[in-house]
């Protein structure tokens, strides 16, 4: 249980809560709050360390993001109000949220829990190429994503067309777009006799209607499956996305809570961004009444999460979470590099074992920065989640963790700026059987054994 019966106070604060131009929010409200903080608990950076091991600094990283959930608030951007909570609605928020669900359906549930640092336990993995494809190759990456033995969860790939037609948002291409990428899916689970798989759809919906209009127990979106409703960075939402969460809590399915905090923007550095990250967690379950939160902080310039000032945030955000609450949180990878290439089968090395060891499920991988159409597959996403599956077996620590992830980085960390964008999907997989080519396994089995020198204990 988390606050979903809360809906309807969130939506009257919407619409009633201090009223503040837009403009004045961030510079004037937001930023000064948070670097406030990071002063005042003395939150500090430190880039030897991606994997670092502050206990100490991770609870004030969480005390930190709760002063600023409740000073800041949450800024609606249709009505030029803040929703603002208290502590003790936090707390009721916290105590109410329930640590593990079950989600899927059948032979193909699976249980979905509260990780801590260090866990022993597998990460949830939850696989998604996070991009644009052409519709012709849709169903194909959804097949071999689905293919994928460590898939607990997918979140397939988004249309930008339509049976031709180029989709609009809010219009009817957006709906039928959205209804032929859940079908897409649902279709492909089917073929492989995955039918009931966990599913976090639709990323072609960008307005709340098109949501709305897959919700169905017999060809859409299940009550068993999730969807999202994002954030306007940072601290912002709007009433297309309060109508979301409200339509996904009536519906009756799961509710996941999208960010991104922004390195280099309004959340400044490391710390404001951990600090921003936690807090994040906070306002998905509060204001959205989420049951678990992705999160894909990342970088204002190079638009990735696998260099050293961004995995220190996403360690820290991990551990205060752990330390501090029975939350469910993803790690949403962005990489710089593009497919078939060994530097991001690097990147999502990384980003999965750093995640994994500060206690984050994992939501692998967004390659090539999730800027180019057709630009991901299913082979950076399967090496992340056989990282994360061996670290949490092998117990690694966060020390350890660091040693290899210090000898990767300097692999690649010195070519964010001008990361190879690799292949497309139809050129390093046979798209009618939904397979790697041979070139590109190679390349993986290659970069696997490079990480397995390092340390990383692979079941298989």
């Amino acid at each position: 249980m988390s606050t979903l019966y809360r809906h309807w106070e969130i939506i009257d604060r919407a619409r009633t809560g201090k009223f503040m131009d837009e403009e004045d929010f961030l510079p004037r409200h937001f930023s000064p709050t948070l670097k406030k903080l990071i002063k005042k608990y003395e939150i500090k950076y430190d880039p030897k360390n991606p994997s670092p091991t502050d206990d100490a600094m991770a609870d004030r990283i969480w005390q930190a993001a709760w002063d600023l959930f409740r000073e800041v608030g949450y800024y609606n951007t249709d009505s030029h109000r803040i929703i603002e909570v208290t502590d003790e609605e936090i707390k009721e928020a916290l105590y109410m949220a329930s640590d593990q669900y079950v989600v899927g359906g059948g032979k193909d549930a699976r249980v979905m829990k509260h990780r801590s640092v260090e866990d022993p336990e597998p990460p949830f993995c939850i696989m998604s190429p996070d991009i644009t494809v052409d519709e012709k190759y849709h169903q194909s990456m959804c097949m071999a994503y689905l293919k994928e033995p460590l898939l607990d969860g997918l979140c397939g790939p988004i249309l930008e067309e339509t049976f031709g037609h180029l989709i609009e948002s809010g219009g009817p291409t957006e709906i039928s777009g959205c209804i032929q990428h859940i079908q897409n899916q649902k279709m492909a689970a089917r073929l492989l006799g995955r039918p009931d798989t966990f599913m976090v759809a639709v990323g072609t919906a960008e307005h709340d209607s098109g949501q709305i209009a897959v919700s169905n127990d017999e060809w859409g979106v299940q009550k068993t499956d999730a969807r999202l409703v994002g954030s306007l960075t940072e601290f912002k939402t709007a009433d297309t996305l309060l109508n979301r969460s409200l339509h996904y809590a009536q519906y009756g399915c799961y509710t996941g809570s999208l960010t991104g905090a922004i390195y280099g923007g309004w959340c400044g550095g490391s710390e404001g961004t951990a600090i921003t990250t936690v807090a994040y967690s906070l306002i998905g379950l509060v204001i959205h009444g989420a049951m678990f939160n992705q999160h894909f902080p990342f970088h204002l310039n190079y638009v990735s999460n696998t260099t050293r000032e961004l995995l220190w945030p996403i360690s820290m955000a991990g551990q205060a979470l752990a330390r501090n609450s029975n939350l469910l949180y993803t790690s949403n990878g962005f990489a710089n590099a593009g497919p078939m290439t060994e530097m991001l089968f690097r990147e999502v090395a990384v980003h999965a074992m750093v995640s994994t060891v500060s206690s984050w499920h994992l939501w692998e991988m967004a390659s090539t920065r999730n800027k180019y159409r057709n630009r991901a597959t299913p082979l950076e996403a399967r090496l992340g989640c056989e990282v994360g599956h061996a670290v949490a077996r092998q117990k690694m620590s966060r020390e350890q963790a660091n040693e290899i992830a210090n000898k990767l980085l300097a692999k690649y960390e010195d070519h964010a700026a001008d990361a190879p964008m690799g292949s497309e999907y139809h050129e390093c997989y046979d798209t009618a059987k939904a397979v790697p080519t041979v070139e590109h396994m190679d390349m993986f089995r290659r970069i696997k054994d490079e990480i397995a020198q390092m340390g990383v204990e692979f079941p298989y």
